[in-house]
């Protein structure tokens, strides 16, 4: 009878205690799901245009100011009904900062991304509240064979709530957005981030592809601001420390970001390495008074102390007047033509640089799904010949050598008309 006794008393022990094991389980998924770290969500479904694009907007506060979004994921989708589960497209990223007048010179640049690339492309477009309806009906506008080259999402201008008016208004209106981009999208791992005054003339995917090139230290890649250190702006006039002999520009920056969200980087404030968002506040204090180009001063203070973290690439990727204002001096262009126009002070709405003009503007106004070359190449080859009388024009060959071989590429797989 004492044996019967026992063994219930054990049957009872172990019962309580599994009960106790099942409920502390249960709890603790239940807080972790919940209670902590950043939350993720799929935004709803858009009307016809939903699957691909939505807007993301700043919702309730969080303890910190960048878990504000919320991002629509690309990844695994069930097909409807069936439950099968497709594989994600090979997805590069790409990022872009569009504040004031910056529409429609963000939408070319799109447009030139979306033209050439291979991959399939997704865009996050950070713009001021009032640009939103404007960007998403420009995309969702597109012919289907173009549009289903990309998704994308645009999200709201958020800055941390400690100066934030200080850090939008920081050089041009809203582009130290770029800064904040690992600490905002914390669940994509690389990206590239481009200016809204930048122009395709290569698939998206060469830049990508430098990622494969990194080192296990390397985190970034952007070209030098100058090749020649006798007429580069850092060298002559900066007040602060900057990368190498010139400088480096960030209007084409590529980011491991979950590298940079990792690693403690060197500074001049303290002996203590510090990680990429305890960094900012700190060199924007420091160094606001002696700063002229924004976020591009600071990430060449960052990148001074750390020059093992950065990858350099050719200026063809990122080919701005400079390179031929007073003469030609980018090696890499003129032995292979521009990949990349960078378009910066102003250059495609004046007439200082008509070249750079004529490409804008040769984009802009091609329609998708026309012959690239008739309605594309050939109106701006002719228009280049007419700027000959400055050194940029002079130089009028490298605007379209690579651009030509883009559109041969495009133009054999894309079927004529809409």
């Amino acid at each position: 009878m004492r044996r019967y006794i026992r063994a219930l008393l054990l049957c009872t022990v172990f019962a309580v205690f599994s009960g106790l094991y099942v409920y502390s389980k249960l709890f603790n998924t239940d807080v972790s799901a919940g209670g902590h770290g950043a939350r993720r969500a799929f935004i709803p479904l858009r009307g016809t245009g939903g699957r691909r694009g939505s807007a993301v907007r700043a919702g309730p506060q969080k303890p910190h100011w960048y878990n504000r979004y919320i991002m629509r994921q690309s990844g695994l989708v069930e097909d409807a009904g069936s439950g099968v589960r497709r594989r994600p497209k090979p997805t590069m990223h790409l990022a872009v900062v569009a504040c004031g007048e910056r529409l429609k010179e963000t939408l070319t640049m799109i447009k030139s991304a979306v033209l050439f690339s291979v991959k399939h492309l997704y865009l996050h477009v950070f713009a001021e509240d009032q640009l939103h309806a404007s960007f998403m009906g420009t995309l969702e506008s597109w012919p289907d064979s173009f549009r289903s080259r990309f998704n994308y999402t645009v999200y709201s201008i958020s800055f941390p709530s400690e100066n934030a008016g200080e850090w939008k208004k920081l050089f041009k209106p809203c582009a130290s957005q770029r800064l904040f981009l690992p600490l905002i999208l914390k669940d994509i791992d690389s990206i590239v981030y481009v200016d809204s005054d930048i122009l395709f003339l290569q698939p998206v995917d060469g830049l990508w592809d430098f990622l494969s090139q990194f080192s296990p230290s390397q985190l970034a890649a952007m070209s030098p601001e100058h090749e020649e250190p006798r007429i580069a702006w850092y060298s002559r006039f900066a007040r602060h420390p900057f990368y190498g002999r010139t400088g480096i520009n960030s209007g084409v920056m590529l980011m491991n970001m979950t590298r940079m969200r990792s690693t403690f980087f060197k500074n001049d404030m303290t002996r203590v390495g510090l990680r990429w968002e305890e960094l900012l506040m700190p060199l924007l204090q420091k160094y606001k008074l002696n700063i002229t180009w924004g976020d591009q001063d600071l990430l060449n203070i960052i990148f001074h102390h750390n020059p093992e973290f950065l990858l350099e690439f050719p200026c063809k990727w990122n080919y701005r007047p400079d390179h031929c204002i007073y003469g030609s001096n980018c090696a890499s262009a003129e032995e292979d033509g521009i990949y990349v126009l960078h378009g910066n002070r102003g250059v495609y709405h004046d007439y200082k640089q008509p070249a750079f003009r004529a490409v804008y503007e040769a984009i802009k106004k091609y329609s998708f799904g026309s012959d690239p070359v008739a309605s594309l190449l050939d109106p701006l080859t002719e228009e280049l010949l007419k700027t000959t009388h400055t050194y940029c024009g002079k130089s009028n060959a490298l605007f379209t050598k690579r651009l030509a071989l883009s559109l041969e590429n495009i133009n054999r797989k894309t079927p004529h008309g809409r």
